[in-house]
C-alpha cells in the first residue's frame, strides 16, 4: 500500500477509518528525521499492505499539532505512532524508530 500525506485533520480522521494505520511524523530539515525516515521507508518496503500515512511537521505545522492534541500523544518529530480502530496503541520517536521497532509494533498480537 503507497504511502499517503496527511495534510490536514479531516485527511487524518480519514486515515483513522482503517483498522489500522501507522502515522510517521517527519521533519525534512532534521538529520535525525531523516534517519528514523530511512527505518519507516524499509519497514514500509518489507510491509507493503500496511496503511501508512506521513505528516510533513514543517509544512503541516497545524494537522501536526491537532494530531497531538487528537491523540493526547506530545508531539515529537520525528515520531511514529500506531493507531488501532482509531486509538494510539504504541508510539515510538527519535532513535527508538528502527525497522524492528515498527515490524514489532506492527506484528499480529496473540
Amino acid at each position: 500500500m503507497p504511502e499517503r500525506t496527511v495534510h490536514d485533520l479531516v485527511e487524518f480522521e480519514r486515515a483513522l477509518q482503517a483498522p489500522r494505520m501507522l502515522l510517521f511524523k517527519h521533519s525534512p530539515v532534521c538529520p535525525i528525521s531523516a534517519a528514523a525516515h530511512g527505518e519507516y521507508l524499509a519497514f514500509c518496503a518489507e510491509h507493503p499492505d500496511a496503511p501508512t500515512w506521513l505528516v510533513d511537521v514543517i509544512a503541516e505545522r497545524a494537522a501536526a499539532r491537532g494530531i497531538a492534541e487528537r491523540c493526547g500523544i506530545r508531539h515529537e518529530s520525528p515520531q511514529a505512532i500506531l493507531f488501532e480502530n482509531g486509538r494510539p496503541v504504541w508510539h515510538a520517536s527519535h532513535g527508538a524508530i528502527t525497522r524492528a521497532a515498527l515490524a514489532a509494533a506492527w506484528a499480529p498480537r496473540c
